[in-house]
């Protein structure tokens, strides 16, 4: 097979820390000998296509040169991208981030702790002023505490608070049972990650035996709808998702820290600017261009284009996306859409349906930084080395939600394309393995980046990149799901942005012991029966609708109510609502209804929510029904 270290792109990967690494590696190599039987031709084939069509255009492809980082300034790069820049000192920086401090579970402000402890004996050691000792955040430590401050640290002062914390817990709430191909099991949102795995760590880890090129024998996930309902991207404001990723990246190191990964992330590679407007263009350029002709693209409109082409005449086409077009014909429509797409001049019906597929790739390789980002590239390519498969795509879901907000769009058009070319294998022979196969060299490859896959490893971490890619097609719909946890943590945010807290009197040293305080006041407001609420619906109704919340209703049975009430009153509105029944849950296609202020911006409510728990959780918001915008994508 073909050699990857030939050419000029090279893989990424996330190095494992050690001692916690041993049972990864076993479990990851474990997978590799199963995958023995699999063939890979597709991927180095994809990887020969690359490399020769980099050395037809004389492209150059030397690898950046990256400045090797001292010992704190990884630290305190993440400090600052977990909006901890207040810690570091900056007296300019926004004192309102502090708050966040105030909203992380255990885990979260274990995982902080540690690279705050790090920068600062960085910063001890090279003499500057010091920055705020960790105890005047994280609270006074006992004098046992301070005794074993003159020993030898530990190599993980974690794992004692995590046990302490984690005995008053019920186990079975977090139990993770062997994985069965093809049974579903339950994926469970409502509890942190990182202390799900960290209850699993007593015990050992386990992994599952599974075949790869089977689709139909994956695990099927269930997340099951508590209370509250379930919340996707897209049903939060702009305003609150803007607060997700920098929750997520705090999860994400967590988990990565219970695990035993190292989370590291990549500089963004300076690379040379472009006089094209469509191919290797930032995706926030191509996005302005864009919305500028067409207000609210969310998506490229060249990736739509190619996407349309592909979906209308080439879903049947035998081995889509693995057979190449010809590179002199890609090259020539390249230059024709460079001059014509945006005219309108250009004829899709005209060009080959591989072509089209060589062009797709093309743009995605030609993006002057990965889609899935530089900084996240070695960790998306590490989530292979985590030995359990849940744990895996808890990963991945956080991921997701710290990619920005482009990228995460333009990711998940792209995976549902590749979902609808998975679904008519029968015609064009291309199953999951194969389409992630095929499109992985094209995501996890980039001109831009240093790292060189090591000796030997190019067909482990192949495979494993492969694996990454079948996980984002098969479980899209779960991993671009916004957690509960990190919901209610938006809410806390919220909260106590309100209330202005100083950071700097000593409250702060009661921090972590208040953290589940609002937790326990929501769950002692649990006894109210009932409450009758104004649901309001200005844009179609002048007056209010006075509900009755009990125990039992939902979302979807206020919709209907209010359906009903614009039928006694011969509202014209009333012919443009449907109501489908499915799963044993009315739903108003045309209607939803939001929570809007108190601890949340905007929030699209599941119709499956009970209303009177939302109401104890949040009861100074306001609920407005609004028409569904209805469009056929989430973009």
């Amino acid at each position: 097979s073909l050699s990857t270290r030939n050419c000029p792109w090279k893989m990424n990967q996330l190095p494992l820390k050690s001692p916690l690494a041993s049972p990864v590696s076993e479990s990851a190599n474990s997978r590799v000998e199963a995958l023995d039987n699999l063939s890979m031709d597709s991927f180095w084939l994809e990887v020969e296509n690359i490399k020769q069509s980099a050395e037809a255009e004389q492209e150059e492809c030397s690898l950046a040169d990256v400045k090797t980082q001292e010992e704190g300034e990884a630290e305190a790069e993440w400090l600052q991208d977990a909006g901890l820049a207040d810690l570091l000192g900056d007296p300019s920086s926004d004192k309102d981030n502090l708050v966040l401090l105030s909203t992380l579970t255990r885990t979260q402000a274990a995982a902080v702790q540690r690279r705050l402890d790090t920068y600062s004996r960085s910063r001890r050691r090279k003499n500057k002023h010091p920055v705020r000792d960790v105890r005047d955040i994280f609270g006074v430590a006992s004098s046992e505490e301070k005794a074993a401050e003159k020993e030898e640290p530990s190599p993980d002062p974690l794992w004692h608070n995590l046990r302490t914390s984690n005995t008053q817990r019920k186990a079975q709430d977090y139990s993770c049972t062997v994985r069965n191909p093809g049974k579903e099991e339950v994926f469970n949102m409502d509890v942190a990650y990182s202390e799900q795995a960290a209850v699993l760590l007593k015990g050992s880890f386990l992994s599952e035996s599974r075949k790869l090129k089977d689709g139909n024998a994956l695990t099927r996930f269930k997340i099951p709808k508590g209370r509250l309902g379930v919340t996707r991207i897209g049903d939060l404001s702009a305003q609150d998702m803007k607060k997700i990723p920098t929750l997520a990246l705090i999860e994400l190191t967590a988990l990565c820290d219970i695990l035993g990964f190292e989370l590291k992330r990549n500089k963004a590679a300076k690379l040379k600017t472009t006089e094209k407007r469509l191919f290797g263009v930032p995706l926030n350029t191509l996005l302005e261009n864009d919305q500028k002709l067409l207000p609210n693209t969310k998506v490229p409109l060249l990736l739509q284009a190619l996407l349309s082409c592909l979906e209308k005449r080439g879903l049947e086409t035998e081995g889509i996306l693995r057979v190449s077009g010809s590179q002199t014909r890609i090259k020539s429509l390249e230059q024709k859409l460079e001059r014509d797409f945006y005219t309108g001049l250009f004829r899709w019906d005209e060009v080959h349906q591989n072509d089209v597929s060589g062009l797709l790739k093309r743009f995605i390789r030609e993006l002057p930084a990965p889609l899935l980002t530089a900084e996240y590239l070695p960790a998306f390519a590490a989530v292979q080395n985590i030995p359990d498969l849940k744990q895996r795509l808890q990963a991945l879901n956080l991921l997701i939600l710290i990619l920005p907000e482009p990228n995460r769009n333009t990711l998940k058009a792209l995976l549902e394309f590749l979902s609808k070319v998975v679904a008519r294998e029968n015609n064009n022979k291309m199953n999951l393995w194969n389409v992630s196969t095929v499109m992985a060299p094209n995501l996890f490859m980039h001109k831009g980046l240093p790292n060189k896959i090591p000796e030997g490893k190019e067909k482990q971490l192949a495979e494993g990149a492969a694996d990454v890619v079948r996980m984002m097609i098969h479980y899209q719909d779960l991993l671009w799901t916004v957690s509960s946890f990190l919901v209610a943590q938006v809410r806390k945010l919220n909260e106590s942005n309100s209330k202005r807290y100083q950071f700097c009197d000593k409250r702060i040293k009661n921090l972590l012991r208040k953290i589940h305080a609002d937790k326990d006041k929501v769950e002692k407001n649990q006894g109210e029966p009932s409450k009758i609420v104004k649901v309001h619906a200005s844009l179609l109704l002048k007056d209010s609708l006075e509900v009755h919340l009990n125990n039992a209703t939902r979302v979807a049975d206020v919709l209907r109510q209010f359906q009903k009430n614009l039928g006694q009153n011969g509202w014209n509105i009333v012919n443009t609502v449907n109501l489908l029944k499915c799963n044993n849950s009315v739903e108003c296609t045309n209607l939803l209804l939001y929570e809007v202020g108190g601890n949340i911006g905007e929030h699209c409510l599941d119709p499956d929510t009970y209303l009177l728990d939302l109401y104890h959780i949040n009861p100074h918001a306001e609920w407005i029904i609004k028409q569904n915008p209805s469009y056929p994508r989430m973009f």
